[in-house]
């Protein structure tokens, strides 16, 4: 029986894998995935659950729960040996690796914030690719919040209020007015914090922001935003970030508790720098139109790749550079097509090539706020946040993800949105060692007088008098 490792669980991995369960017959390959991670991220949402409007966990999808013929692996490939079609596994438990044997491999791993050389940034910044990350700059803000209510006005209780976002892309804008939105919804539970009290930064190195979009639809964002108290800085680089003061190359400095990094993403380096398939330019591995690996002259048999960690060519012509941009849309049809031609493939049919025209881009500023943009259509306002909901409520995979997610926008609408922090979860045992560590009373001794009874006193007072 063919066996198909797939390498990632991500959109790409996620959909090869639930589509081939669709497509294959009982018998006829037998699939395998292997990632670290238990589910599928749908990212898109994670701006919405760092803003406290959406449930962490509904935006996840169980690998498990869902793909009920697929072998889950919870692990990483760290090496690639095509030559011998073999990978080297190693899991999340335990020191000792394996080599898989497979027909069929399908690299799906996706991509990893990429960092700069920027001194401080590793240490104090917190990136937007996983839930993890999400939930993290939630708590952290509803934290300081409750830190900075009891503190009096000066630079550390400024700090606390602060938030500074790298990165005026898709992600950075998102994330950035949400949680202005978010912020100033906080406000109103705490009488000591006034709105002028919170400063939101966002640092962007061109001249623009939101290059998906028209100028037009930039620039009214960039005017939303600035009604709203938050601080764009264009044409402008982070040049440090030690101790959590952010130092800009205009020679601002901006002390803060929380920086978050959206500035671009790398394809998977662990999967493409240790396995034996073509690389281009820029790091992701070289694919043909019909998803196979190689080029239009030279195809690497029983290779297949997909998503952020792959050059997909743009057929459509919109592309950057000839290629697919890395994103979901393109991710998730990627993956569905995948299934298609691995099954054909494998019944001796010719597989088809990859082709979809960019249907726009959507964006949520906070609530009942967005931004669209389809060719020359634009819109903005409460319209563009309803195209943002609907677009990506119908997408989220799963029937049941899509109730759990429609259901966390509804009781937001009747109950507003959740304001609690879980920040201490990070660090479960700190009570329980607190408490541990008391030193306990000593126990009195054996031949100590027993203390009277409280209950007895008035009885001898009576006596004496």
């Amino acid at each position: 029986m063919p066996r198909i490792l797939i390498v990632g669980g991500g959109y790409a991995g996620f959909y090869t894998a639930w589509k081939l369960e669709k497509q294959l017959r009982r018998g006829e390959a037998e699939v395998t995935i292997v990632d670290p991670l238990p589910y599928m991220t749908y990212q898109p949402f994670l701006p919405e659950v760092a803003a406290g409007e959406i449930e962490p966990r509904h935006v996840v999808v169980g690998l498990r729960r869902h793909l009920k013929r697929t072998k889950v692996v919870a692990g990483k490939v760290t090496g690639i040996n095509h030559a011998t079609k073999t990978a080297t596994i190693t899991p999340i438990a335990g020191e000792e690796t394996w080599t898989e044997q497979y027909d069929q491999i399908v690299v799906t791993a996706g991509a990893v914030s990429r960092t700069f050389p920027i001194p401080g940034i590793a240490d104090n910044a917190i990136g937007l690719k996983t839930i993890e990350e999400a939930v993290a700059i939630r708590d952290r803000l509803t934290s300081n919040f409750d830190k900075a209510s009891v503190l009096p006005a000066g630079p550390e209780r400024d700090r606390l209020l602060t938030v500074v976002v790298v990165g005026g892309g898709f992600a950075g804008i998102e994330v950035f007015a949400e949680l202005r939105a978010y912020a100033s919804s906080l406000v109103k539970f705490y009488p000591s914090i006034a709105f002028e009290d919170t400063h939101f930064h966002l640092i962007e190195a061109m001249g623009r922001i939101m290059p998906e979009v028209s100028q037009k639809t930039s620039e009214w964002v960039l005017a939303d935003l600035a009604k709203k108290g938050a601080h764009v800085h264009l044409d402008t680089q982070v040049k440090g970030a030690v101790d959590g003061i952010v130092e800009l190359s205009t020679g601002e400095q901006l002390p803060t508790d929380l920086i978050i990094w959206t500035a671009g993403v790398m394809a998977n380096p662990t999967v493409v720098r240790g396995s034996d398939l073509p690389v281009e330019e820029r790091g992701r591995i070289r694919t043909r139109p019909d998803l196979r690996v190689g080029t239009d002259e030279d195809i690497v048999e029983g290779a297949w790749a997909a998503g952020d960690v792959s050059a997909v060519p743009d057929l459509s012509g919109g592309g950057v550079g000839g290629f697919c941009v890395p994103n979901a849309q393109h991710a998730v049809r990627q993956g569905k097509l995948m299934a298609k031609n691995i099954t054909a493939v494998l019944r001796g049919e010719e597989p088809k090539q990859y082709f979809h025209k960019n249907l726009g881009a959507v964006a949520g500023l906070g609530l009942y706020n967005g931004a669209f943009q389809s060719g020359k259509i634009a819109l903005t306002g409460f319209i563009a946040w309803l195209a943002h909901r609907g677009y990506h409520g119908l997408a989220m995979p799963t029937f049941e993800r899509k109730f759990r997610v429609i259901g966390d926008w509804m009781q937001n609408l009747l109950h507003g949105r959740e304001t609690v922090s879980l920040e201490a979860v990070q660090q479960p045992r700190a009570a329980f060692e607190e408490f541990a560590a008391r030193p306990r009373p000593a126990a009195p001794a054996a031949d100590a007088p027993a203390p009277a009874s409280t209950e007895a006193k008035p009885a001898a007072v009576a006596a004496a008098k």
